[in-house]
């Protein structure tokens, strides 16, 4: 069994993480992945603080194992989910869209690992001075909020920037991606999209339809325009906001056309205002299954690969 410096740090039999993806990563599919080994993450999103506080005591109920939080940084609830963390002992906060800066010294305070979310060298060798833990560096191939550089050229950088473990995030849905990630330099993956299929994932079925059926040009990136692109299934809403997008809309319609597509997508599956987030790799996910084999198995895919070049598994 592959054992890294992620797996050491956090006390996880498996160095896999669940995406913190809003609206959808809630308390019960985070107990899935942490009893299936790997690290189940609770998405804060715009949540306010009740909620995520419900849904990790959710997570204590059906496992006792290590859960993380996820924090979006832009969202307006954010000082008070960062007490929260701290109040319900979370083993590991992620985050997200922002520089998390103002909260890193509470979380180490109080024993948090704290691993962000990266996009550029810069902001690694910053988390790096501050303290974090290990880094997650995310390529644009991934879904929901997205940077510029790809997976295959932002890992190997972020790993020779830091001596933190990197997880690779990003394109990585399988063994293949897995061991793809480890010859860069990573010591763990985290995905997201392949665990839209997990059984315990409760989005609308129409969306889970949507995913396992999704081929390789199925997304697209919206919201450039306003400084936060985003990566989704290529659905009418997509289109009809990139159409507006470059049309000319002002920046507060936009903001506005935006406001409640996920939740749309996630809890109603409307096709014509909803945003279904997904990564670009979402064309390998083709089935639905436990979190927990989901897991299991795409370390088990990535071990004879990686055990072909034992140098990179430490």
């Amino acid at each position: 069994m592959i054992k890294t410096a992620i797996t050491q740090l956090l006390g996880i039999e498996y160095p896999v993480f669940q995406g913190g993806m809003a609206w959808i990563a809630d308390g019960k599919l985070a107990a899935a992945v942490s009893e299936g080994g790997g690290l189940g993450i609770i998405a804060a999103g715009n949540a306010p603080a009740d909620y995520v506080r419900s849904q990790i005591q959710i997570a204590r109920t059906l496992t006792k194992k290590p859960i993380g939080v996820n924090i979006m940084l832009l969202s307006p609830f954010v000082d008070e989910v960062a007490k929260v963390v701290v109040e319900e002992k979370v083993e590991v906060v992620t985050t997200g869209a922002g520089n998390p800066s103002k909260h890193i010294k509470a979380w180490l305070e109080a024993g948090i690992k704290v691993i962000p979310v990266v996009a550029s060298v810069a902001m690694a060798k910053l988390m790096t001075r501050l303290g974090a833990s290990a880094v997650i560096a995310e390529g644009g191939e991934s879904g929901g909020h997205v940077g510029e550089l790809t997976t295959m050229v932002l890992v190997p950088q972020i790993c020779d920037a830091t001596h933190l473990p990197v997880i690779a995030a990003g394109g990585i849905a399988d063994g293949r991606g897995v061991a793809a990630a480890f010859m860069l330099g990573a010591q763990g993956v985290q995905m997201g999209t392949r665990f839209l299929s997990a059984n315990e994932c409760t989005i609308h079925p129409v969306y889970k339809e949507k995913i396992l059926k999704a081929n390789d040009l199925c997304t697209m990136v919206t919201g450039k325009k306003l400084g936060h692109p985003v990566r989704s299934l290529r659905t009418q809403f997509a289109r009809d906001y990139a159409k507006a997008e470059f049309g000319g809309m002002p920046d507060e319609e936009l903001e506005k056309l935006g406001v409640g597509a996920l939740r749309l997508a996630v809890q109603e599956g409307d096709n014509d205002k909803g945003c279904f987030l997904a990564g670009q790799i979402a064309a390998v996910v083709n089935r639905e299954q436990p979190a927990a084999e989901i897991v299991k198995e795409v370390m088990e895919e990535a071990e004879p690969i990686l055990l072909r070049a034992p140098q990179w598994v430490k």
